[in-house]
């Protein structure tokens, strides 16, 4: 009788590999959802959905990331600081302008699960808005998106 594998977590944590993705004109929906993939672990056959066994994520150029039709004015960063009066609205292109990085972390985050696990896998995503990093020491491999 065969038995159902699943992995343990000092298995998936010595099986980590990293990825560097460029985000230099791609769309932010498709590269957040691919990007999520990767952390979750889905694109290996030792996948299970209770342990981490994604691999690190590395994005440059986030800067240049894209946002069809007219969402640049459209779409907005919303937040509250919990006191009266305390809501804000920023449009994408304003948060694009300040903090380039944000847009893709946010989107991978929302596409992530909302619990501990969740969290340990977001802390494997690496943004940075231009193409420099500092991750060379782990020859992280091209991945095409």
């Amino acid at each position: 009788m065969n038995r159902t594998f699943s992995a343990k977590p000092a298995e998936a944590a010595a099986s980590r590999e990293w990825w560097v993705v460029d985000a230099e004109g791609k769309s932010l929906g498709r590269l957040a959802s691919e990007i999520a993939k990767i952390l979750r672990g889905k694109h290996k056959p030792t996948f299970t959905p209770h342990v981490d066994t994604g691999d690190f994520v590395i994005v440059i150029n986030a800067a240049k990331v894209g946002l069809t039709g007219s969402k640049l004015d459209k779409k907005h960063y919303y937040r509250h600081s919990g006191s009266p009066g305390g809501f804000r609205a920023e449009p994408y292109r304003l948060l694009m302008n300040r903090k380039p990085e944000l847009p893709i972390q946010k989107a991978v985050k929302n596409m992530l699960p909302k619990n501990v696990l969740g969290r340990q896998m977001i802390g494997k995503l690496k943004v940075y808005a231009t193409a420099d990093h500092p991750h060379a020491a782990q020859k992280p491999q091209p991945l095409e998106i």
